[in-house]
């Protein structure tokens, strides 16, 4: 009987025990989707607490400390959104694992931040508001503070379901909608309004052709070749050069410019040093890389996939040097505002904002950035070496275009937009493909004809939530700005 009931107490204890370990699992399974959230604000909160540290808390250092928290939240969308669109081709064509995609971007998206990025921002994002517009230094403070928050709120919004946004069309709605709110509609300078307007269409269309463009040159001169490792040889250099020659004059013009100032016409000149370099370097390493390859198009995406990998990462440090100031820009401006009073067109950028802006990037590409990696990379449309080569190429020639033209583009409607072209190419030339190769009876070529049409290459679905996110960005952004200043003032 002892035996029994000492035999019943161990499988009771081993139930509870049971029960003990499903509590705890279920509890680690709960406590998992809050771990990034919760590292998220624990930077926030040290990145205020260091601005009021720094700044300390009299003559306005509450309000900069506040505007570093809300800085270091733009930062992490920036970093879960933004960089998405320079690494999820390398990842979605297998290039790039997702970890070390991660890496690379966080470093080169530093790197570009802190080495390379903007000493001076445009407080008014590129002349959209009047400053004369603004009266004093504590509506401007307040205008600044609802652009921050907005335009954070916009791309984390965007990130959550799921669509690639301009950061940078963000702020700007968030200036112009805090403008608006603040002065009225006749502190917009619309003309330039209407230049960024149209980079909505410029950016992607531009840069979807470019990419189509490369793909169908790799297609014809190389991938549909007889000899194709022959044609890659002979080829791929010319391209890798052309791509080292696009990032050069891309770097030069956009990337350096807080070290020293370069015009276009001596960016080209060193773009087109750096390709003839890099070409006659190149020659070698692709005859040694293709020795003993199949003639198969697998072996031209193994040559394509270190010369991506290397596309990525420069367009990562641009990217950084170019973008992060823009976003950090209300920032400075509320830290100059509060400092010396007053506001100006152009303020300097302290070191210590840059810092947020930087590490900000790397916490929210870390904790956040797969999602739109994936979405990039391999939800659009499926991507190789090749065609994710195409993509990073097209962003870079892009830039360069519309510098010369003084058109205002967006990096990740160039980015998104060449995906897309790609894509959209690949639909295009299946159809022409099978139009031509296609001799079946009527029926079954009816039948066949359907069914080709039911398969796109591009998903639409993804397609149409993006075009519309881009479409509503500045005016959504705008809208909640101006909500936004009203509640501030309102308690002020």
């Amino acid at each position: 009987m002892s035996n029994l009931t000492s035999k019943s107490r161990w499988q009771a204890l081993d139930s509870d025990l049971h029960r003990i370990s499903r509590v705890e699992n279920a509890n680690a399974h709960v406590a998992r989707p809050l771990l990034a959230p919760g590292i998220s604000l624990a930077f926030i909160a040290l990145a205020g607490l260091s601005a009021a540290i720094v700044f300390g808390l009299a003559d306005g250092g509450l309000i900069v400390a506040a505007a570093a928290a809300f800085g270091a939240y733009m930062a992490i969308n920036i970093g879960a959104n933004d960089v998405a669109n320079n690494m999820g081709p390398a990842v979605g064509a297998n290039a790039l694992t997702m970890g070390g995609a991660i890496v690379i971007a966080a470093i080169a998206e530093s790197a570009g931040a802190l080495l390379a990025g903007g000493d001076v921002v445009s407080t008014i994002s590129k002349g959209i508001i009047d400053p004369a517009s603004v009266q004093t230094s504590n509506v401007f403070i307040w205008a600044m503070m609802a652009a921050l928050i907005s335009s954070a709120l916009w791309v984390n919004l965007a990130t959550w379901v799921g669509a690639p946004v301009s950061t940078t069309h963000s702020v700007v709605g968030g200036v112009m909608g805090a403008g608006i709110a603040a002065a009225g509609l006749s502190a917009v300078n619309w003309s330039t309004m209407s230049a960024i307007a149209a980079s909505w269409v410029i950016s992607p269309v531009l840069g979807g052709l470019i990419a189509a463009g490369f793909l169908a040159l790799i297609k014809a001169k190389i991938q549909y070749q007889d000899d194709k490792i022959a044609a890659a040889r002979r080829w791929l250099p010319i391209l890798v050069a052309v791509m080292a020659a696009a990032f050069a004059t891309y770097l030069a013009v956009k990337g350096l410019k807080r070290i020293v100032k370069i015009e276009l016409e001596v960016a080209l000149l060193i773009g087109l040093a750096t390709g003839f370099l890099v070409w006659s370097v190149t020659v070698p390493w692709v005859r040694r890389k293709s020795e003993g390859m199949e003639n198969r198009t697998k072996s031209l995406k193994t040559l394509f996939g270190l010369p991506l990998v290397i596309s990525a990462t420069f367009l990562s440090f641009a990217h950084g040097a170019n973008d992060v100031a823009n976003a950090v820009g209300p920032l400075a401006a509320i830290v100059h505002a509060a400092e010396f009073g007053d506001f100006a067109a152009k303020v300097a950028i302290p070191n210590w904002v840059m810092v947020i802006g930087a590490f900000g990037i790397s916490f929210g590409l870390f904790l956040f950035g797969p999602k739109l990696i994936r979405m990039v990379g391999s939800q659009i449309t499926k991507l190789n070496p090749m065609r994710a080569f195409c993509v990073a190429l097209s962003a870079a020639i892009t830039v360069i275009v519309a510098s010369w033209l003084g058109l205002p583009v967006s990096s990740t409607h160039i980015a998104v937009g060449g995906v897309f072209g790609v894509g959209f190419y690949r639909e295009w030339h299946s159809d022409r493909r099978w139009k031509h190769s296609n001799r079946q009876r009527p029926v079954e070529q009816r039948l066949a004809r359907e069914e080709h049409q039911r398969r796109k290459l591009v998903r639409r679905s993804h397609f149409m939530t993006i075009v519309a996110a881009w479409v509503i960005t500045v005016p959504a952004a705008a809208a909640m700005s101006a909500t936004i200043f009203l509640i501030l003032t309102a308690f002020a």
